[in-house]
């Protein structure tokens, strides 16, 4: 399990630096050169702890994107923050699927395995699956289905 996580924090910082440096050439450009430099550590702390919190508690932080953009846009000029925004939701929607992947495959949670079927609303299953299984109770009748076909 060592192993996994410290892979996942090296996956998450990727994606951390990734944003960062598609954003970090818009700073303000009239700010004082010192400013600037304190602009982009501000910037880059900022999408490292949007990174963390994604990793470490994905259920519970309901628009990351948003709240990036939220603590970075008074850093960029009123001209290129639509640019900046569409950078920063497309990094986060990437790592955020990234997360989702790894809660699926059982990664995270404590390397608990979930259900592989998903609910009426479309989302993916929480339960835990029954041993040696890819289903929980409730949805075992899919993995029936899928040996008999």
């Amino acid at each position: 399990m060592d192993k996994q996580s410290t892979q996942l924090v090296s996956c998450m910082y990727q994606y951390s630096r990734a944003i960062y440096r598609s954003i970090k050439d818009l700073i303000d450009p009239y700010a004082a050169p010192d400013q600037q430099i304190e602009f982009k550590r501000s910037v880059l702390d900022a999408c490292e702890q949007t990174m963390v919190r994604l990793a470490t508690d994905p259920h519970y932080f309901a628009k990351p994107d948003r709240a990036l953009f939220q603590d970075i846009r008074r850093y960029y000029p009123i001209t290129v923050q639509a640019q900046v925004g569409w950078a920063v939701e497309k990094g986060v929607n990437a790592a955020g699927e990234f997360i989702q992947k790894q809660i699926e495959a059982g990664a995270l949670d404590g390397g608990i395995a979930r259900c592989k079927a998903t609910t009426r609303k479309g989302k993916a299953c929480q339960r835990t699956p029954l041993p040696e299984r890819d289903y929980c109770p409730s949805h075992q009748h899919l993995e029936r289905a899928k040996v008999a076909a």
